[in-house]
């Protein structure tokens, strides 16, 4: 197969924990060819998706006393090249959030490649759909007590029935802008003016969730079925999970609730093209649906012995071949 990947730019990836790079390496390793190319190197000619692509070549990373070690320099490129995406297998979407003008007008561009021809992973109207904080408001038995609005007072209200929430910008990464909120607290004017641009943006207030303190936990799908996980816990000068703010990892298993989770979401993945997915579970109930450029693969093979890229690679042939 030729594959193609539509990252950041390579040299600021990091080989010992990028997703994007463990699936190329796994495409490699099983003998396929791996293309690479930008988000603003994408182009639309005669109605058909082009982009420029450099082929690469990977030097693996190796599991040493339990640590993933890089070789230096980790990647070889080729010459770039114009070429139409319709001449790959598969084209992975894998650009960072967030999700600004630049990432959406991309997916316009890839709305332009014949999905007869080629997969896309993931599709660019269900990731376009797909906000990672309030696509998983419609599976309501699955999430906390949540609200989205820009209303102050809303907001108040909220927080005084619950006594405890956290406030999430909807369109962040990561972490990022996350706050803890208690009722009564002197500073909430200021956080919800500051979180909501003045009530110009709504945000996510979501029901504290005491298990939080024992991981959040990241589970990866595949068309819909759990694959792996991983559990995310936070430094203790931070309470968020995120590895991002400083969290580390640990070793899990998917438990009955979170395979009844994942079992409620799995048809309308299916039904949005969203085949690599990684959503968050807190205490038994759904927070964020990852379709951008979900993370977790390095961590979890690392603590689990497992190759998950090589499955999911495996997975792509297998489908492009029924």
């Amino acid at each position: 197969m030729k594959l193609a990947f539509i990252i950041d730019p390579i040299h600021q990836l990091d080989p010992c924990h990028d997703t994007s790079v463990a699936l190329m390496e796994a495409a490699q390793i099983l003998g396929h060819e791996i293309w690479v190319t930008q988000a603003n190197l994408l182009s639309v000619v005669d109605s058909k998706a082009w982009a420029i692509l450099q082929q690469v070549e990977l030097a693996p990373v190796q599991l040493v006393e339990g640590g993933w070690i890089a070789a230096n320099p980790w990647y070889k490129l080729s010459a770039p090249s114009f070429t139409s995406l319709e001449a790959m297998d598969a084209v992975f979407m894998r650009t960072d959030p967030p999700v600004n003008d630049s990432y959406l007008y991309a997916t316009y561009v890839l709305d332009y490649i014949d999905h007869n021809k080629t997969l896309l992973i993931n599709s660019p109207r269900g990731i376009r759909g797909a906000n990672e904080k309030m696509y998983a408001l419609q599976f309501t038995n699955a999430i906390p007590e949540t609200i989205v609005s820009a209303d102050q007072h809303l907001i108040r209200q909220f927080l005084a029935a619950k006594g405890e929430a956290i406030i999430k910008p909807l369109g962040n990464k990561a972490g990022e802008g996350i706050l803890f909120l208690q009722a009564g607290d002197r500073n909430f004017n200021s956080i919800v003016e500051l979180s909501t641009l003045r009530g110009r943006l709504p945000v996510m207030v979501q029901t504290y969730l005491p298990k939080a303190k024992e991981g959040d936990k990241r589970i990866i799908l595949l068309n819909g079925e759990p694959i792996g996980a991983l559990n995310r816990l936070s430094s203790g000068s931070d309470f968020r999970n995120n590895m991002a703010a400083g969290g580390t990892v640990a070793q899990t298993t998917i438990t009955p609730r979170e395979y009844e989770i994942c079992t409620e979401i799995a048809a309308t993945l299916r039904q949005d093209g969203l085949i690599f997915v990684g959503i968050d579970v807190i205490g038994g109930y759904l927070t964020e649906v990852n379709v951008t450029s979900p993370t977790g693969i390095r961590e979890i093979d690392r603590l689990d012995g497992t190759r998950l890229g090589e499955q999911v690679i495996s997975w792509i042939s297998q489908t492009l071949k029924n």
